[in-house]
């Protein structure tokens, strides 16, 4: 039987592990550099058609290909989503989902949270945006999203490596990337 002064040194043994648990955790999340995000984002000339080049695999896009991404003004200043997936092939079923987008930081409105379904929202993080609005790198500051967006259904190979290299600079698991399907040309 364990009387008071046996089961004390018990106690301070789990008190110092879960202690000792905590730091490692607060220590490597201090290991991880805050994640930059572009100076200024003009979210006019971001809306329109994008196409995805790459991914880091997300549940909710499992089995897509021709992979979009549509961004419609609203009068409010926030921005319609419209994601459109093709499961299974580029010729597949298509499967759209429909949400907002605000900007969280107005000065640079690189920051924004998307919303697909009330009431969960995901961080969206403009990381590097060309300056002509061509392409742009998209992940989540917890470094479990990532996006390689284009205006076109295919991308400079050196461009791709690039923002492939930047992304693993930021933290990205880049090894676990999904180069996405796109089609060849213009669908009929």
């Amino acid at each position: 039987m364990q009387t008071p002064k046996t089961r004390r040194p018990v106690l301070v043994g789990a008190l110092l592990a879960a202690v000792a648990a905590g730091g490692a955790a607060y220590a490597y999340s201090q290991r991880r550099a805050p994640l930059a995000t572009v100076h200024h984002v003009n979210l006019s000339r971001y809306a329109g058609l994008w196409y995805e080049i790459a991914r880091l695999p997300q549940y909710f896009e499992k089995g897509c290909h021709y992979v979009t991404a549509e961004y419609r003004p609203l009068a409010d200043g926030r921005l319609e989503v419209i994601n459109t997936c093709h499961k299974g092939e580029i010729h597949g079923p298509v499967k759209k989902a429909r949400g907002v987008a605000r900007a969280v930081d107005p000065q640079t409105n690189a920051k924004l949270k998307v919303q697909f379904q009330w009431p969960f929202e995901g961080d969206y993080w403009i990381l590097a945006l060309d300056p002509e609005y061509q392409f742009a790198l998209v992940g989540s500051p917890d470094r479990k999203g990532l996006w390689i967006l284009s205006r076109t259904p295919h991308m400079p190979l050196s461009t791709r490596r690039t923002l492939v290299t930047m992304a693993q600079g930021k933290g990205f698991p880049v090894d676990k990337l999904i180069y996405t399907d796109q089609p060849a040309g213009p669908l009929t």
